[in-house]
C-alpha cells in the first residue's frame, strides 16, 4: 500500500521541479496559456513561481522519504509482547 503513494510522490516531485525550471527559462508570454502567470507579449520571468514549484518538488520528495522508512527501531513493552504472543 506505500508503494503507490511513494511512486506517485516521487512522479509529482519530478513534475513539480521540471515545471519550476521550465518557469525560470521561459518568458512569461511564452508560457502555455493555461499556466498560471501567463501574459500575453510579456517577457517577464516568474522567478517566484518556478521557486514555488521547485519547493514543491522537494517537499514530494522529502514527503516520498520519510513514507518509505520502515518500522521505527524503538518498540514499546506492549508492542513487543504483542508479537511474541
Amino acid at each position: 500500500m506505500k508503494r503507490p503513494k511513494i511512486i506517485l510522490l516521487l512522479v509529482l516531485g519530478v513534475l513539480f521541479v521540471a515545471l519550476g525550471i521550465y518557469y525560470w527559462l521561459v518568458a512569461a508570454g511564452d508560457l502555455p496559456t493555461w499556466l498560471p502567470g501567463y501574459e500575453a507579449g510579456s517577457t517577464h520571468v516568474h522567478l517566484k513561481h518556478g521557486l514555488a514549484a521547485v519547493l514543491l518538488g522537494v517537499a514530494c520528495f522529502v514527503w516520498a522519504w520519510f513514507a518509505s522508512g520502515g518500522k521505527p527501531a524503538l518498540e514499546t513493552k506492549s508492542e513487543q509482547n504483542k508479537e511474541k504472543e
